[in-house]
């Protein structure tokens, strides 16, 4: 049955973006980030504290411990940087070494949601209306244009920025699910591919800490397939199927299976939808509102089925912002399919949020960096001294030349948008984008020596290691685990959980405590009291066993 489609493109509008500029704008997102710091607090600090316990020997490559206690999600990831740290540590810095696989894992991510869509605007369905006397776009120039749209839309998308950037275990999880997108997408046009692209994905996310997701994928895939109109589509529902035995098989093995079912407030899960999701979600709901007549079809159910499931998972795990950030390669191609439908006014008005925002945002970061700099203005500064007591700026031209090269990109960018009507599908987006990716570099660049001493664990280790010795190991009480796992791979310390086996044979114990000093265990003697230069409420306290 031949419905209406609500896509109009002339060919003149299915141009694809230069492939230098598309590729710079990804150098412009990617690169920033993987040089010239430390693992930041928390889970990327955490992750890397467990592929270093690996690497160094500590533990073994299936029991990684990070003061005596086991990740709780997959191994996967664990021993990809592992693998690296091992095989570079000689020549690079651990960190860095650790972050290479995962940079790499990002750029997968972007290209793998380009092809999916490529593959899904192929498809009968997903094509333009064609015009009486001829002049539509050609159905391989108006993919490549959509695909282009949703690799845009990936990067402008505010909840990858970070968590993209990361070395944790939900970037390989992420990949997963963009190579499962492009399995089914791919499935009636490159059968051999998609099912390598299958067999890899829902096992890699499974041995990623994700098993149930990739369950759940897998229900949803084999739905999409099975329903489809698409001999070679229906065929490939049993490579699903096997794909999802295989990753419960390996949750199994890799000890990836457990409960993380909790309740959030709907409003928490609200504000998070609307920030992290933006500017994709208002464009995937406008594809779904103009495509309505078509969500059985490929290219709306595929990305449907695999954000609805990222979706739920991120509701039911207390509105986990690493959950929904698997549906974003999904969002990104649902984003795509409102191109051809949207008004000039509203492509319009995306343009100018976009100049204003982000060149606000931009000349805020230029105006910090002189602070730092020349003194001018001056308040920025006192500010950063005040919230980062002992921080001093340093100048770098590896800093300055990219953070100057792209502001002019930038300018010359927001004039060519501002002079020129272009008609092409992917104009809308290509300020968003860049914006974005703009905006990251000059953070990553200009500011990122505060922003590591800031987010980095390594000052407090420096702090602390006058006060410790590596020989024997240091029981740990009430410290969080990324601050275990920087005192063992930053200060290459051997620490103990306190109340666990073998920290009673520690004579050093750190507690971690408020202002007030806490009282010390019977047979401990406290040695100092230490903090973390950016926080003035929480100390480490020292203390040594009596002899």
């Amino acid at each position: 049955m031949n419905l209406p489609k609500p896509a109009v493109v002339t060919q003149r509008a299915a141009r694809r973006m230069p492939r230098v500029a598309l590729l710079l704008l990804c150098a412009a997102y990617v690169l920033p980030g993987v040089f010239g710091r430390d693992p930041w607090r928390q889970a990327d600090l955490i992750a890397f504290g467990y592929m270093h316990s690996i690497a160094s020997g500590r533990t073994d490559w299936w029991h990684p411990l990070v003061g005596g206690v086991p990740p709780e999600g997959g191994l996967f990831p664990y021993w990809l940087g592992a693998f690296f740290i091992q095989a570079l540590g000689a020549w690079l810095d651990p960190a860095f070494a650790a972050r290479l696989p995962f940079a790499l894992l990002l750029v997968a991510v972007l290209a793998l949601t380009w092809y999916a869509t490529y593959h899904l605007a192929r498809t009968e369905a997903a094509q333009p209306v064609a015009f009486a006397f001829g002049g539509e776009a050609q159905p391989v120039d108006y993919a490549r244009a959509m695909a282009d749209g949703a690799l845009l839309a990936l990067v402008a998308t505010l909840g990858l920025l970070q968590l993209g950037h990361e070395t944790t275990p939900e970037l390989l999880q992420l990949t997963g699910a963009a190579l499962f997108v492009y399995a089914l997408a791919a499935a009636h046009l490159r059968e051999a591919k998609a099912r390598v692209a299958m067999l890899v994905a829902l096992p890699l996310m499974a041995g990623s800490g994700a098993p149930s997701t990739a369950l759940a994928l897998g229900v949803g895939g084999t739905a999409v397939c099975l329903w489809s109109s698409q001999p070679q589509a229906r065929r490939f529902a049993g490579w699903v199927v096997i794909a999802a035995a295989i990753a419960a098989l390996v949750g199994v093995v890799t000890g990836s299976w457990a409960w993380r079912i909790s309740s959030p407030s709907p409003g928490q899960v609200v504000r998070l939808f609307i920030w992290f999701l933006w500017p994709a979600w208002p464009l995937a709901a406008w594809t779904v509102w103009r495509w309505r007549a078509h969500l059985v079809r490929p290219h709306l159910a595929v990305p449907l089925v695999v954000w609805g499931i990222a979706a739920f998972t991120s509701v039911a795990m207390n509105g986990s912002d690493r959950a929904l950030m698997l549906g974003l390669p999904a969002l990104a191609v649902l984003a795509a399919f409102s191109l051809p439908t949207l008004r000039r006014g509203v492509a319009s008005a995306i343009d100018w949020f976009s100049v204003f925002f982000f060149s606000i945002a931009g000349l805020a970061v230029w105006v910090i960096y002189l602070s730092m700099q020349v003194g001018i203005p001056s308040k920025p500064l006192a500010n950063i001294q005040r919230l980062a007591p002992g921080f001093e700026p340093v100048f770098s031209w590896w800093a300055l030349l990219p953070a100057v090269l792209a502001t002019g990109a930038w300018v010359w960018l927001v004039r060519w948008r501002a002079t020129r009507h272009r008609v092409v599908l992917w104009r809308s987006l290509v300020l968003p984008a860049s914006g974005v990716a703009w905006c990251w570099l000059l953070l990553l660049t200009l500011c990122l020596p505060v922003l590591d001493y800031a987010r980095s664990e390594r000052p407090i280790v420096e702090r602390l290691a006058p006060h410790l010795s590596r020989d024997g190991c240091v029981a740990a009480e009430g410290l969080s685990k990324g601050q275990v796992a920087a005192l063992e791979a930053l200060g290459g310390y051997t620490v103990r959980w306190w109340h666990r086996p073998g920290a009673g044979a520690c004579d050093q114990l750190l507690v971690a405590g408020g202002n007030r000093p806490v009282p010390p265990p019977a047979g401990w003697k406290l040695v100092a009291r230490e903090r973390r230069p950016t926080d003035r409420t929480e100390f480490t306290y020292v203390y040594r066993r009596e002899r």
